[in-house]
């Protein structure tokens, strides 16, 4: 098992931290930018705007995750 960790490839420890580490990150960012919601007392209106700006480039990442599921790349 030469080159390998725990009988793990490279690829696939690489794999499950993109797929399961990022999306524990992306997870701590929503919970992050909603205790920012909260503490500045941004309202219903701040709240949403908050959250779509500021979460709109995760949006992309999960976006791009769909599309290659689909397509089968």
């Amino acid at each position: 098992m030469e080159g390998t960790l725990f009988g793990f490839t490279e690829a696939q420890i690489a794999g499950f931290g993109v797929t399961f580490g990022l999306g524990a990150f992306m997870l701590y960012m929503l919970f992050i930018i909603g205790e920012l919601a909260y503490r500045s007392k941004a309202g219903k209106i701040g709240t949403f705007a908050l959250f779509f700006v500021l979460a709109f480039g995760m949006l992309g990442f999960v976006a791009k995750t769909i599309i290659e599921k689909l397509w089968g790349i």
